[in-house]
């Protein structure tokens, strides 16, 4: 694990929190994290490989596409985002992000994962 400090100057940005509560309900390519939180492509590339330097993420290719997830070996994390997505509803943004996901599920309108 990287240096505690450098964990919480990852997680301190408010559209790498978005990114991590998203990826903690699904994986992710980036087309869709830019698509529900609204940001662009080179925007959200940064804050992956910010998060990813800090090992809150990893990713995967498949084919030409990247899909990202949290890493869940990673206990620290996984249980600050467990106590964050158990109080989404204090925090409108994410909650806001997560009505967006749902909605994408339910109309169909994410990437397909091969074998997923």
């Amino acid at each position: 694990m990287v240096d505690l400090a450098e964990f919480l100057k990852a997680l301190s940005d408010e559209t790498r929190l978005r990114i991590m509560a998203l990826l903690y309900q699904k994986e992710m390519c980036v087309c869709e994290i830019c698509d529900v939180i609204g940001e662009s492509q080179p925007k959200v590339s940064r804050h992956l490989a910010k998060l990813r330097d800090a090992d809150l993420v990893r990713d995967e290719r498949q084919s030409q596409w990247v899909f990202y997830y949290l890493n869940l070996e990673n206990k620290t994390a996984s249980e600050i985002m467990n106590t964050i997505i158990r109080n989404i509803n204090e925090h409108s943004i994410l909650n806001e992000d997560m009505q967006k996901l749902n909605e994408k599920v339910k109309q169909c309108k994410l990437c397909k994962r091969e074998g997923k």
